[in-house]
């Protein structure tokens, strides 16, 4: 074997390539985490952009409960108010007649097979 002189431009020029890749891996890893972390600040301004539109929605719906028109929408469906000048109708049966009765079908239960029963019977709770 040949015997390999040590010198210093040798070691100095090993040392400086060994560094060079520590810094290249170094460099990778802080891409990685700066990829990482701006699509984490995307997923947040996401979230906080669904926030605020929730915010504007429901202070819109605020203000709309608290109009005169909503409140009278919900008099005339809800509340059952008239206003002055309408009619109310109440409707009536006619006299004599009785309610119509509606007779509900009894469902009939349709029987289990033998198998169905020991299956239920050996491994249902």
């Amino acid at each position: 074997m040949f015997p390999i002189p040590i010198s210093f431009r040798r070691v100095a020029a090993f040392a400086g390539v060994f560094l060079l890749i520590l810094l290249v891996i170094e460099f990778n890893n802080r891409l990685e985490e700066l990829n990482h972390l701006n699509e984490q600040r995307e997923e947040v301004r996401v979230m906080a952009t669904q926030a605020m539109q929730t915010q504007i929605a429901l202070q819109t719906q605020v203000a709309y409960a608290g109009s005169t028109e909503a409140v009278e929408e919900w008099a005339r469906t809800e509340g059952h108010y008239i206003q002055e000048g309408d009619q109310p109708v109440i409707p009536i049966g006619l006299p004599g007649s009785e309610p119509a009765i509606v007779n509900t079908p009894i469902p009939t239960p349709t029987p289990m097979q033998n198998w169905e029963i020991w299956w239920t019977l050996l491994f249902d709770k």
